[in-house]
């Protein structure tokens, strides 16, 4: 195996664009499996927007509990969920001949945990139960669980499927064509929904889970060669020590690792954007729509130039410009409350603007994250930054714990600075892209290759 890129002098740094495709036969089917997974992804995201970790799923918690540091549990349920069981399975996907149908049957079965809530919500007729709380955050927990094996699926069967100058496209295509349905079904069905919580929240538990079985179909479709090689044994024992030693010998590893996890600390406040307008700008439920939607469309169209950049200048740079910009959201945030007049409620709406980078930012660190290492370490790469990404969500308790405590402005400012600090610290990683073969500079449409 040839030795990862960190451990390589810049200049010596190979290309891994050159090794596209391990199948000859890939190549030709490109263009139907991008559209495929553009498809699969935006049937996705018509599914994701009704169940917003922003703005839906911390006001249905605040709805059924209401203390903070129980808010606070999400994030920590949320990373740990994505991170954890993908270390484990990482040689069990890398050992499968079609790694699709992973893809497929973790999407379908992140449907069952909404179905079940819809399901229990339907029964108890909106009525708080002691023991609602808890059932909510196992079955956020579980959810997680497939969430992080779907996109460990995903980048793997992306890595495989896509070259590196196309995946900004599937991006892009993915995002923005994803995002006008999304917010077109919203706009149409939350207003509804919200008014009757009953059965409102039924009805919208039950889409997300039609919308996340119909997304797993549809990657069953994926024209993928099964993989020439002997099925290895798969070592959940030694998973932990596989995922050590990938780090102590990649340096450029660590790094991004270092970044995800700076990042991460603005992930853990997203729950508590809706309780900072809530409590100190007495805005209700009626504006969760308006920030659905608004967040949603800022993700759209900062894939027209995100994907488009990455393919071009490649992922580092993305990286970097995203994490920065990254700081604006919870910096408008805590600003608002202190505008005179109290005028800061007509503008909260404004905040799910810059919030439409975080999910820009995960995909771009996944993407680069594939450009670093071989095909055949694609599992083991995306487990490992995913783990590291989790390590601040563990004190996401203590955060909810602490925005009652003192004050939101005290955890935004926070936020802040560590974000600028894992800005900065993308300077430090190395450039994957040195050279792009000429068979892969071609156009980047969707349709048969020029």
């Amino acid at each position: 195996m040839r030795p990862p890129l960190g451990n390589l002098p810049p200049q010596d740094a190979p290309s891994e664009n050159s090794d596209w495709p391990s199948h000859r036969e890939i190549e030709p089917h490109e263009p139907r499996n991008l559209l495929l997974l553009a498809t699969h992804q935006i049937v996705l995201r018509i599914g994701w927007i009704f169940k917003t970790e922003s703005v839906i799923m911390p006001a249905f918690l605040d709805a059924v509990a209401g203390a903070g540091w129980i808010r606070g549990c999400m994030p920590v349920l949320n990373r740990l969920g994505q991170s954890v069981p993908p270390v484990f399975c990482a040689d069990y996907l890398k050992a499968m001949r079609y790694k699709k149908r992973a893809l497929a049957l973790y999407t379908a079965l992140m449907s069952g945990p909404f179905a079940v809530l819809a399901v229990v919500w339907l029964v108890i007729g909106g009525q708080k139960r002691f023991w609602m709380p808890a059932l909510f955050l196992g079955l956020y927990f579980v959810f997680f669980v497939f969430n992080g094996l779907y996109h460990l699926s995903f980048g793997t069967v992306q890595g495989k499927l896509i070259r590196p100058t196309r995946r900004g496209r599937l991006l892009l295509v993915s995002t923005f064509w994803g995002s006008i349905p999304a917010m077109g079904l919203a706009w149409w069905l939350l207003p509804g929904w919200l008014e009757v919580p009953v059965s409102g929240f039924a009805c919208l538990f039950g889409f997300v889970a039609v919308c996340f079985f119909l997304s797993g179909l549809t990657a069953m479709l994926l024209f993928e060669p099964g993989d020439r090689q002997e099925r290895p044994g798969v070592r959940y024992r030694r998973s932990l020590i596989d995922t050590w030693r990938t780090l102590r010998r990649d340096a450029n590893l660590r790094c991004l690792v270092m970044v995800a996890m700076l990042f991460g600390s603005g992930l853990i406040i997203f729950p508590h954007y809706q309780a900072l307008a809530r409590q100190r700008l007495g805005l209700s439920g009626a504006h969760l729509m308006i920030w659905v939607v608004v967040q949603n469309a800022a993700v759209g169209i900062y894939s027209l130039f995100v994907g488009p950049l990455a393919d071009k200048r490649g992922y580092r740079l993305t990286l970097r410009l995203l994490v920065f910009a990254s700081a604006v959201a919870p910096a408008f945030a805590i600003s608002l409350p202190h505008l005179p007049g109290g005028v800061g409620a007509n503008f909260f709406w404004i905040v799910f603007i810059p919030l439409g980078i975080m999910p820009l930012v995960l995909r771009t660190m996944i993407n680069y994250t594939l450009e670093i290492c071989p095909e055949s370490e694609h599992p083991r790469y995306l487990s490992t930054v995913n783990l590291c990404l989790a390590m601040p969500f563990l004190f996401s308790p203590v955060v909810g714990w602490l925005v009652d405590a003192t004050s939101f402005e005290l955890v935004f400012l926070s936020t802040i600075a560590l974000t600028m600090l894992g800005g900065l610290m993308t300077f430090r990683l190395d450039e994957p892209r040195r050279h792009v073969p000429g068979r892969e500079a071609g156009t980047l449409g969707i349709g048969a290759d020029e």
